[in-house]
């Protein structure tokens, strides 16, 4: 069972795909300047919708990622996971807004608000010194107004059954956590406001049980939305969802055009005309929203199997947990190995099945470094002693220069656009 809230069980990554239209990353990789390792290792496994993002990159124009943490536990490696992703994307010339669900967590695991402030805190301190760019913006759910705001505004557009369809929500579910789903798309949409530019391509970078909140979203953006776009061989067929009288106002746009008793059929390079038109519905008070595109990640592994998790301690590294102390949670965390010494020397190690390499592969190792522990453990020749010796020290070296860097950021927090 997969739910925004809660993974169970195996999870079948190309059933999901197969399912809900998610999109392989694989097929982009090669359109992508120097991709970032979790896409080339394939631990970014779909998306939807990122050509846009590419494009932007691409071609300089101006593009935003954004993503938000639950502060119901402290910041593990899981975790580390989306801010590298967000980072990322940062440094590529996104604008970054980073969202603290305090909503959601007071909603969902009825933390205080202080609880969740208190915990918030640790994220953004993370983030922050994981790189993230003092231009980007942080905020509390509860506190930005903005949000709230426009999660009233899209919660107007959906009902109850359609929230059942998506969430499965029954008769105990509170109208808190419905109405925190509105919030959640409040989030995706904030990058596209005016206030902050306008229209532009949004990437949320997510795991795949989050995947429910995009899919909303990509509809509310749309059903708030004045216009509606559908590419034609020679151009593009304009709709309204709020009236002919909308259409008449393409008049004054200079492109060649037919207009139709329902839609408008416009002959000019599609990009060209989805832009001038959001232009035109910006200034006439309308949203624009172009439809937020995502990318999906594999739940990191427990380190005794099963999901990471904030709500197992023991399935997970914190990013405060003391360096030493990580370090022993990483000697009794499950290997690839096999049963004896001399069996693994024979038929090697099995890294797809190793808690030890899968931290290798997604925090800890650079491609050259992966590549050589891989092959010395099929070989035989690294056995899991050694190997998790290694995974010890840099963990700990990792931890403590991290935690060094976020004592240090308390201190310039003012630095920062932080809504608190």
């Amino acid at each position: 069972m997969i739910t925004p809230w809660e993974v169970s069980g195996e999870v079948d990554y190309d059933r999901l795909i197969q399912e809900f239209g998610i999109e392989p990353f694989k097929p982009l990789l090669d359109q992508i300047d120097n991709p970032m390792h979790l896409m080339k290792r394939g631990i970014i496994f779909g998306h939807r919708d990122y050509h846009r993002i590419v494009e932007a990159m691409r071609n300089g124009d101006k593009f935003a990622v954004m993503s938000g943490f639950m502060p119901s536990g402290l910041p593990h490696f899981g975790h580390k996971m989306t801010m590298d992703e967000i980072v990322w994307h940062n440094r590529m010339g996104g604008m970054a807004f980073v969202g603290i669900a305090d909503m959601e967590a007071h909603a969902v695991r009825r933390l205080s608000w202080e609880k969740t402030r208190e915990i918030g805190m640790e994220y953004i301190k993370a983030i922050i010194a994981l790189g993230l760019d003092e231009n980007s913006v942080i905020y509390f759910q509860s506190a930005n107004e903005r949000v709230k705001n426009l999660a009233f505004e899209l919660a107007e557009e959906v009902n109850w059954s359609e929230l059942k369809a998506i969430y499965g929500f029954d008769g105990e579910t509170t109208l808190a956590k419905m109405f925190v789903t509105s919030v959640q798309a409040g989030d995706i949409l904030l990058p596209q406001l005016a206030f902050y530019g306008g229209p532009k391509p949004t990437v949320v970078p997510v795991g795949a049980d989050q995947d429910p909140h995009i899919r909303l979203t990509r509809d509310l953006a749309a059903r708030v939305s004045i216009f509606a776009f559908e590419r034609l061989e020679n151009g593009v067929r304009i709709r309204s969802r709020k009236g002919r009288e909308y259409l008449e106002r393409l008049k004054d746009l200079d492109f060649e055009m037919k207009f139709y008793e329902e839609h408008v059929d416009v002959f000019a390079p599609p990009e060209e005309v989805e832009s001038r038109v959001r232009e035109l519905e910006v200034s006439i008070g309308g949203y624009a929203f172009v439809p937020p595109s995502s990318t999906y990640h594999r739940f990191i592994t427990g380190l005794q199997g099963g999901k990471m998790s904030s709500s197992k301690p023991e399935s997970f590294i914190s990013l405060l947990d003391p360096p030493e102390v990580a370090g022993e949670k990483v000697k009794r965390a499950l290997t690839g190995g096999r049963a004896t010494a001399e069996e693994q020397r024979r038929l090697g190690g099995q890294p797809e099945k190793c808690v030890i390499f899968e931290l290798y592969t997604i925090h800890l190792l650079d491609d050259r470094e992966l590549e050589e522990v891989e092959r010395d453990c099929r070989e035989g020749r690294l056995l899991c002693g050694k190997c998790k010796k290694m995974a010890v020290e840099r963990v700990e070296s990792f931890l403590k220069e991290l935690q060094e860097r976020m004592d240090e950021v308390e201190g310039r927090l003012d630095m920062y656009n932080i809504i608190s």
